[in-house]
């Protein structure tokens, strides 16, 4: 049960004073629909308001407040001309103007001969000072209406700046005492405030270095977000270690059996891949290890490999997919190899209905099936297994945690899980995505794989371009046209390949096709298909062809306002080329004008093939929050935490959250109680389910 004192924190925002149903559904879109998300929701900027000269003291361009009286109000001869009402103090005059003013109104807030003081941006006008639109108009005794220090937060359609400042004030007069959850000598170290004090600080700047994400007050915030998601992740792990899992041994003989077939020898990196899995399998305790490979590594041999130990000790494997295209291909791929090991692989997704599907239900239950593949169809309520003993999860970043959870539960007693991820990772992100798995890398590619030529092309040459792979298609070789990524909109993604589409038909016939998320399966797969065999040279798509298409004779991959897209997506496209024997080119596509950072991007991926390299320096230029390209589930979103910023921060938190399941697995000391608090306030919910209560 959540505590009793977060209550007032995971309260809607609709009972803040205020706050009717229109803003409360413009701030559920810009932060959140709890008082908890407004606390997250950070200036990102000041005004200050304590520059507080006579009139002839202005100067140009900067927030005064100061007292006035007023004189007179001018009304416009027309609607072009601006209502001015004229102030003065002892030093000078000081006209305020308001375009398309509504005089009733203002004659109520400024009635000629009383007193007001104003505070907003004074411009000057030919030489003299004057303030457009004041930011606040109040009577004298009203003076701590105005904010000598404003914080400016990011803003949305239909909330304005006071309205978001006013409800994020009555959001900070809810804040409770908190228990305090920090090692005392490491919160001393670092001058850290208390939680409260320091969210305070926060929302309540003094001056232009407090909004540094490296000020006291916002490292503690960010720290205590890591340390709750460390937390939850080292909870799982230990609750992992501790359940019994089985010792997978056998004579691998059906192994022998496909690695005969393979027409290739496994890499140094795949056999000591295979080794340190063998030996997790050995071990009577469940399996939890990542196998983090660049694009075209050879991970899936690997996992297939690792599947046929535990379907010759007489159980079953699972591997699920993040995509029916990604699932298919699998099942496609592994199809003859299982075959030589004499194994029942079948293939389950969302579109698997009636008799079909129950077949396949049928077959996993009673053990005929022994490897099945899938998308999230596996993990449904209604799949069940004879004995699962063995699960691989593919792109793990496209899942949460509790999605690889509810596939472990279908096994009777704890499965080996093995986590499969192509989009290279930073060390820092592997923490906080993988911080509960032990990893394995295989840096390597499979030999013979060629060097990919990747050249930044500005969109002024697109006929060029298409000339180009009009001439790659006359020898037979087969293209990708990636269309751009348009602010995460679906819909006008969908547009754009569409319409290059028709372009590119124009010119080419049908030898062009065009794949979407859009389309349904069966279009999709035909359309592959045609693409696989040839039939069509040119697949124009957008980013669904990111992960895991294999077509070996594709040797031209086009992406279309590549600065649009961050360094990981543009690897991973990158990558769908340069499978088969032949040379194969990159063409990223740019805008004439773009930024430093985008350019910088293009200069990194035309110089590297490193997956590695790549993300890191992905994580300098973007940040972590959209490190793996649009909002992804499996993905911690955080508030607080830049890990661009707090790696140091994340590295602590990791140790301490070892530490503390060390000294206290269970969290019943003084501080094991508050963290129970913090593992609730960020919402680590699923991890506290594992403590005993307490």
């Amino acid at each position: 049960m959540r505590p009793e004192l977060l209550f007032p924190l995971f309260a809607d925002v609709s009972d803040l004073p205020g706050i009717g149903p229109r803003i409360e559904k413009a701030l559920a879109h810009l932060t959140g629909k709890r008082i908890l998300d407004l606390l997250w929701h950070l200036p990102t900027g000041f005004i200050d308001r304590r520059f507080s000269p006579p009139v002839s003291g202005m100067v140009d361009g900067r927030v005064a407040t100061l007292t006035v009286k007023i004189i007179a109000h001018k009304k416009p001869p027309n609607k072009r001309v601006p209502y001015r009402v004229i102030c003065k103090d002892e030093t000078g005059e000081l006209p305020l103007v308001f375009f398309h003013g509504d005089g009733g109104y203002l004659r109520r807030m400024l009635p000629e001969g009383e007193e007001r003081i104003v505070s907003g941006t004074v411009e000057f006008y030919n030489g003299l000072p004057q303030m457009t639109h004041p930011d606040y108009i109040v009577k004298p005794d009203e003076e701590d209406e105005i904010p000598a220090i404003e914080p400016v937060y990011p803003l949305t359609a239909g909330v304005t700046g006071k309205t978001l400042q006013k409800a994020i004030g009555g959001a900070m007069k809810r804040l409770p005492e908190m228990p305090e959850w920090l090692d005392s000598a490491y919160q001393a170290q670092h001058s850290w405030p208390a939680w409260k004090q320091a969210l305070t600080i926060a929302h309540y700047p003094e001056n232009a270095a407090a909004l540094d994400p490296q000020t006291p007050a916002r490292q503690r915030l960010a720290y205590d977000e890591l340390l709750a998601n460390q937390l939850a992740l080292a909870l799982v792990r230990e609750r992992s270690r501790k359940r019994r899992g089985r010792a997978l041994a056998c004579g691998h003989q059906l192994r022998a059996k496909v690695l005969r077939a393979l027409p290739f020898s496994l890499t140094p990196s795949q056999l000591q891949a295979i080794a340190e899995i063998d030996g997790d399998l050995a071990a009577d305790s469940a399996m939890l290890r990542l196998l983090q490979g660049d694009v075209g590594s050879g991970k899936t041999i690997v996992a297939f490999l690792a599947m046929l130990t535990a379907v010759e000790a007489g159980f079953q494997a699972a591997f699920l997919a993040p995509t029916e295209i990604l699932a298919r291909q699998h099942y496609q791929g592994l199809l003859p190899l299982a075959g030589l090991a004499g194994m029942e692989i079948r293939l389950l997704t969302g579109r698997n209905k009636g008799k079909s599907r129950q077949k396949i239900l049928d077959g996993l239950k009673n053990g005929e099936i022994q490897i099945l593949i899938g998308t999230h169809a596996l993990i449904q309520q209604d799949v069940a297994y004879r004995d699962l003993a063995f699960a691989v999860v593919d792109e793990q970043h496209r899942f949460g945690v509790y999605q690889r959870l509810a596939l472990a539960e279908k096994a009777r007693i704890p499965p080996d899980i093995l986590v499969m991820t192509a989009t290279p990772i930073p060390r820092t992100l592997t923490l906080t995505l993988y911080g509960d798995m032990d990893v394995t890398k295989i840096p390597e590619r499979p030999p013979g794989r060629k060097p990919i030529d990747t050249r930044v092309v500005t969109l002024a040459r697109l006929q060029d371009v298409i000339e180009g792979v009009g001439r790659a298609i006359g020898r037979g070789e087969r293209a990708y046209w990636v269309c751009p990524l348009v602010e995460e909109s679906e819909v006008i993604d969908l547009a754009a390949a569409e319409e290059r589409h028709g372009h590119l038909k124009a010119y080419f016939g049908d030898k062009v096709g065009v794949v979407h998320g859009r389309m349904k399966g069966p279009e999709k797969d035909a359309v592959m298909a045609d693409f696989m065999a040839g039939r069509i040279q040119i697949l124009v798509a957008t980013t669904v062809i990111e992960v895991g298409v294999d077509v070996p004779e594709a040797t031209i991959m086009v992406i279309e306002h590549a600065e649009r897209f961050g360094l990981a997506q543009l690897h991973q496209l990158r990558g769908r080329v340069g499978r088969g024997d032949k040379a194969s080119t990159c063409l990223l596509l740019r805008s004439p004008d773009i930024s430093d950072t985008a350019r910088a991007r293009l200069k990194i991926m035309r110089e590297s093939d490193d997956g590695f390299r790549i993300a890191e320096e992905d994580l300098k230029l973007r940040g972590a929050g959209e490190l793996l390209g649009t909002k992804q589930s499996g993905f911690p979103e955080f508030h607080l935490a830049d890990l661009a910023v707090h790696t140091d921060l994340l590295r602590a938190a990791w140790d301490d959250a070892r530490y503390i399941i060390a000294k206290d697995p269970n969290l019943f000391s003084e501080r094991g109680r508050a963290l129970r608090v913090l593992l609730y306030l960020f919402e680590r919910d699923g991890a506290v389910k594992y403590l005993k209560s307490g």
